[in-house]
């Protein structure tokens, strides 16, 4: 059993630097350690309601979601969401692309949090 089968359950599924989480394993843990949330919506989605603590950093923004995720600990945990899980996805790969160690998706973005 992997790690991560063991942290996060059934709840998780993974690649070598990607995870895509549940809800109630995505939930877990953004509450229990502070992390780098971030919701790569577009700031007019994000102002319509978004997960606590998250930061803003637009997807379809290429030079400033580059920009604002190379400010952030490629070292540390970095948990992403959009609206449906698409966005996050491909956001993910990107950050993977830019070298971030470790990448957690919420299954289902922020229309499956509420």
């Amino acid at each position: 059993m992997s790690f991560f089968s063991f942290l996060f359950g059934s709840g998780a599924q993974q690649n070598d630097t990607i995870t895509i989480l549940d809800k109630p394993s995505f939930k877990m843990a953004i509450n229990t350690k502070k992390v780098q949330l971030i919701d790569v919506r577009t700031p007019n989605e994000f102002n319509g309601g978004h997960i606590k603590n998250a930061k803003n950093i637009d997807f379809f923004n290429q030079s400033d979601f580059i920009k604002e995720f190379n400010k952030l600990n490629k070292e540390e945990p970095v948990y992403l969401y959009c609206r449906s899980g698409n966005r996050s996805q491909k956001a993910a790969r990107k950050l993977d692309s830019l070298g971030f160690k470790k990448i957690f998706d919420l299954k289902g973005g922020y229309m499956n949090w509420n």
